[in-house]
């Protein structure tokens, strides 16, 4: 009985997410879709630069992620002549993409419908005449860090690192929302929590999988973007590695998929050492069809 209400619970959430989805592309008040993504060619199934001359072209990306209207885009450079990291926004206005602005906007991520934004441990809520104030998310997210994501029913999947949890290289827990509160976090087991430097949370809306970085073992080199699908019963699999064609030798991190579904973003590149041995970070933003996720999901 309890399975088959899970059945249920999935294939509702999983309709919801699809009539989502088709009211995003077909939204005439976005974009025109040869627009949404900066008139940028949309990728195969090789994973491919993501506006390179726009928003990566000295290799400083860190992150990025567009609001669900597709009108604006949020990204993050460091390093180089970025002594501290910067945010920066794109916006989509009078028919046309404009220049990159720098913005105290910082990780951003975003309600299905677009009305709340969330900024690490606080959000803010679409108003008639803007975004309020920034109110705090509650205590169950006080030892949060390193990415956060939310599913369509509420269930919070973020990264936390505690020394007093054995946690100093992260581990992924997870708030489920019942009767209207958060509930006390739940840290994954171990076929999530194995590796090193365990961070940046991607859970689908329906939370039929759980995408995040880490360096394990088996990895390609550096952190590698590991996936685990949940299996009929609601438990989760085995984390498989997303294979060659997403993960390399360099540090792959920050998966997400487009609020359309159709395309997963994540991040590429590497530490280099300058001369006075500190580190440099260059990295690129890559998105790839989101077929990539439906071909290793179990059949």
């Amino acid at each position: 009985m309890k399975a088959m209400k899970l059945l249920m619970l999935a294939f509702s959430i999983s309709i919801n997410t699809a009539l989502a989805q088709e009211k995003i592309e077909n939204d005439a008040s976005q974009p025109p879709l040869e627009d949404r993504y900066f008139g940028e060619k949309p990728p195969g199934l090789i994973p491919v630069l993501f506006a390179p001359d726009i928003v990566s072209p000295e290799g400083l990306f860190e992150g990025g992620k567009h609001s669900p209207d597709m009108k604006e885009y949020y990204f993050t450079r460091k390093n180089g002549k970025y002594e501290k990291r910067t945010f920066f926004v794109i916006r989509y206005e009078n028919g046309k993409w404009g220049n990159e602005t720098e913005t105290d906007i910082k990780w951003p991520g975003f309600s299905e419908d677009g009305n709340t934004m969330y900024l690490g441990k606080e959000y803010r809520e679409r108003t008639a005449t803007g975004w309020s104030e920034l109110k705090s998310l509650g205590e169950f997210l006080k030892d949060q860090a390193h990415g956060m994501s939310i599913s369509s029913r509420g269930t919070y999947y973020f990264a936390v690192y505690k020394k007093d949890d054995s946690a100093v290289n992260g581990s992924i827990y997870y708030s489920g929302f019942i009767n209207g509160k958060q509930e006390t976090p739940v840290k994954m087991g171990t076929e999530i929590n194995t590796g090193i430097d365990i961070a940046h949370p991607y859970i689908a809306p329906d939370e039929s999988y759980l995408m995040w970085d880490v360096e394990r073992e088996d990895g390609y080199g550096g952190s590698d973007i590991y996936i685990s699908f949940r299996a009929k019963d609601g438990s989760w699999q085995p984390a498989m590695n997303m294979g060659s064609k997403i993960n390399t030798e360099l540090q792959e991190s920050s998966p997400s998929v487009t609020h359309d579904g159709k395309y997963l973003f994540f991040s590429r590149g590497e530490w280099e050492v300058r001369e006075d041995g500190s580190t440099n970070w260059v990295g690129k933003p890559y998105w790839v069809d989101a077929q990539v996720i439906e071909n290793l999901r179990p059949r």
